[in-house]
């Protein structure tokens, strides 16, 4: 943390002796770097290159020190910086397909979040971690990022909606159809395991 902290200082230009700067600086490391963790695991889904998730974090950081200032301080802290983090990683991808970026016309709120029996769940289950990963990682980003938010980080629906820039109604439709998505490419992939072959051989043999 100490380098971290020597790197803002720097780079951001608070490493004078000035009241000011040392007031900003502590304030910001008590809310920042106990979400250090958290924005890097974000990071890490977002682009999955550790590299680039460090880069996408330590930028994130240092767009947040710049900005300090601006925060309100009886706002929600998590959901500003995480924002900043995925305003930067979407600025950095000049090429990202459209789609990905902007709320889909089915993105209308037509389905609920609610549901009995939800993929996320199975997360709880260590051997079907790869499983999940992928299936994760097949989502398109605009799912994936409301999933990850929701399931990972455990973001309310209006700290969701905060982050993304969309009403909670978009959030609750997005997560929807994310675990909808998840739940077929896990049964699609569950359906083609060796095991469901042998089942389904033992069945004919009978």
């Amino acid at each position: 943390m100490a380098v971290i902290r020597s790197a803002l200082q720097e780079i951001a230009g608070f490493a004078t002796s000035s009241s000011l700067a040392d007031q900003a600086l502590p304030g910001f490391e008590e809310l920042a770097m106990p979400l250090f963790d958290s924005l890097y695991n974000f990071a890490l889904w977002m682009v999955r290159n550790s590299n680039d998730a460090e880069d996408l974090v330590q930028e994130t950081y240092l767009k947040a020190l710049r900005g300090f200032a601006t925060f309100q301080p009886a706002t929600n802290f998590r959901a500003w910086i995480f924002q900043i983090l995925r305003n930067t990683f979407l600025s950095s991808r000049a090429k990202l397909d459209r789609r990905m970026t902007v709320a889909m016309e089915s993105d209308d709120g037509t389905e609920l979040a609610v549901d009995t029996e939800t993929p996320e769940m199975i997360l709880m289950n260590r051997s079907n971690y790869q499983l999940i990963q992928r299936a994760i990682e097949d989502l398109p980003l605009h799912y994936r990022e409301a999933l990850l938010l929701c399931e990972v980080e455990q973001m309310s629906y209006q700290e969701i909606s905060k982050v993304l820039a969309i009403p909670i109604g978009t959030v609750m439709s997005r997560l929807a159809r994310a675990r909808k998505a998840l739940r077929g490419s896990l049964n699609r992939t569950s359906d083609a395991s060796p095991s469901a072959e042998r089942r389904q051989t033992a069945g004919i043999n009978e």
